[in-house]
């Protein structure tokens, strides 16, 4: 056991007996724990009693406390909620942090309104409505509309339905729609669409061809033949689709399915979403190095975090492995969906079979991940001896120009580090000093910018200086941006230029100094990496110059 400072143990002597947060500090004031407890007194001095079987994480991270900070909450579930908000702000060394800070998508069916429209919205909110999701990745998101709009005749513009439209849309005309706006479709005909809609999005598979055979039976009999045959063509498309889409064996469920899967100290965890029976998504998170952390340190941290946002739990959410808090935890998810939901650890059966599927899919992305990881190592080191630099590759900053005849010139900056591009890191400029088309003049100016002006020296907005600086561009816009560096006093950051000699598939690189350019193997791990960042930076710039291009074109037209 480690003797705790005289400091640090005034602060244990006098804890709170209540429910709460705690948060263990470094020499540096830094955080380095943040933890929640039933009564902090008994939680935090456990950590330095004589006897305790600490992990060997808990060793390291006891030796390095130096004070500890306590915040009373009225409840276990308040304090839950505080620590996982806390663990996501400040991002302590020795949690589990769950690098996801998204929102993602849902489908919003208002059905209390008069005349409902699907919409999609990234926040769920308890105001009537029904949603459905969370679609990841978007494509499912993008098929399930598809569907629907094909299927169910139901309104997708944003006009005001009151039935006094003049004419209808071309929708209409296709058999989209069926024209409320106009007075042709009325409310009650309009929100039987909604139920069909709603029951498929639902999985009710048996309601909905149901009733759809009901209303072709009897449109067939008020001798509408017609209206008949559509039907039958819908209840066609419908059955093909869910037999495609449907789980075998599942029924009209929400669920959320966990599967964990460890290689080495990298981990793997695989969230599959299952709602009304179709799975309609996943989400992979992945750590390089969790080897201190049990498996329920994982699940239970990646339960806490990802569902505290404004989200919509499902009914049951199924994990691998047993929860040593699993009533307090199911007790804040169903007071976030307002229902009861369980979470459950089934060993046999239908939902066992779900978990092996998950678990399936951790394995093989977690193998995906290492191999990943080996090729991007590979990718750095070898263009790091490629170019004889003495720093390895950690961070590599890229740069591109982009313009039409002169007009609109803006500039991307786009960032590589450890890996993987970091697109919180992704700046754009507008050219502000330059006239006409001069790529060179533009590239010294962003530069200067970028490693002399707010982004270097605001220390809320500082970024760190790269290990290497890549120009999209020969041997003038390298001289550009190196002359900028050399005003700023930073010659001593690498930089080089990325070219591409015309019908060649070979990439160049010019490097200061050095009249020849290095010719890269098409094949080559360096390659493939500088590739990949100088394609980035001018997909980003280009995108940003459409964006202005387009504002400059209805800025125009008004």
């Amino acid at each position: 056991m480690i003797q705790p400072s005289s400091l640090l143990q005034a602060t244990l002597d006098h804890l709170p007996k209540q429910p709460g947060v705690y948060l263990m500090k470094g020499k540096q004031d830094e955080i380095l724990y943040i933890g929640k407890a039933r009564v902090l007194a008994d939680r935090v001095r456990s950590y330095f009693q004589k006897g305790t079987d600490l992990s060997p994480k808990n060793q390291v991270l006891v030796g390095l406390v130096y004070d500890i900070e306590t915040i009373v909450t009225k409840s276990e579930l308040e304090a839950l909620l505080l620590e996982s908000n806390l663990v996501k702000r400040h991002r302590p060394r020795y949690n589990i942090v769950l690098r996801d800070d998204k929102h993602y998508p849902y489908l919003r069916l208002p059905v209390k309104e008069n005349f409902p429209r699907l919409s999609i919205v990234r926040r769920v909110k308890h105001d009537g409505a029904l949603y459905f999701g969370p679609y990841v990745p978007t494509g499912a998101l993008r098929e399930t509309l598809k569907i629907i709009k094909k299927v169910f005749p139901l309104a997708t513009c944003k006009i005001e339905i009151n039935g006094t439209a003049d004419r209808a849309c071309i929708e209409f005309e296709i058999k989209r729609c069926m024209a409320p706006c106009t007075g042709n479709q009325s409310q009650e005909d309009y929100h039987r669409i909604v139920k069909q809609v709603r029951y498929f999005l639902e999985g009710r598979d048996k309601e909905l061809l149901d009733g759809l055979r009901t209303e072709m039976e009897s449109a067939a009999n008020r001798e509408e033949f017609e209206e008949a045959a559509r039907l039958r063509d819908r209840i066609a498309n419908i059955s093909r689709t869910l037999e495609k889409q449907r789980i075998a064996q599942i029924g009209p469920v929400d669920q959320d399915v966990m599967g964990l899967a460890r290689m080495g100290p990298a981990a793997d965890l695989q969230l599959l979403f299952v709602r009304g029976g179709q799975l309609i998504g996943r989400k992979d998170f992945f750590w390089a190095d969790t080897k201190e952390a049990t498996d329920e340190e994982l699940i239970r941290s990646t339960i806490e975090q990802f569902y505290n946002k404004e989200m919509l739990p499902p009914k049951e959410v199924l994990i691998p492995t047993d929860l040593g808090e699993r009533e307090l935890i199911q007790q804040w998810l169903s007071a976030k969906r307002q229902q009861t939901v369980r979470i459950l650890t089934p060993e046999r059966g239908v939902k066992h079979h779900l978990l092996q599927l998950a678990q399936e899919n951790a394995v093989a992305a977690i193998a995906e991940h290492l191999r990943k990881g080996v090729v991007e190592e590979k990718e750095a080191k070898e263009l790091q001896q490629l170019l004889r630099l003495p720093k390895a590759l950690g961070r590599i900053e890229g740069f591109d120009i982009s313009n039409t005849m002169g007009t609109n010139s803006v500039a991307s900056m786009v960032v590589w580090e450890d890996g993987k591009m970091k697109k919180s890191d992704y700046r754009r400029f507008k050219i502000k000093t330059v006239e006409g088309a001069n790529d060179f003049a533009s590239m010294h100016e962003v530069v200067k910018r970028r490693y002399g002006g707010s982004l270097s020296t605001n220390k809320k907005k500082a970024l760190p200086i790269p290990d290497l600086v890549l120009i999209d561009g020969g041997i003038g816009q390298l001289g550009a941006a190196i002359e900028a560096l050399r005003e700023l006093g930073l010659k001593h950051v690498p930089i080089v230029g990325l070219a591409k000699a015309k019908g060649e598939k070979e990439e160049r690189i010019y490097s200061p100094g050095i009249r020849e350019p290095l010719i890269l193997s098409p094949t080559s791990f360096s390659s493939h990496l500088v590739q990949r960042i100088r394609d980035e930076a001018h997909r980003f710039a280009i995108t940003y110059h459409r964006k202005l291009r387009g504002q400059a074109l209805i800025s125009h037209s008004r």
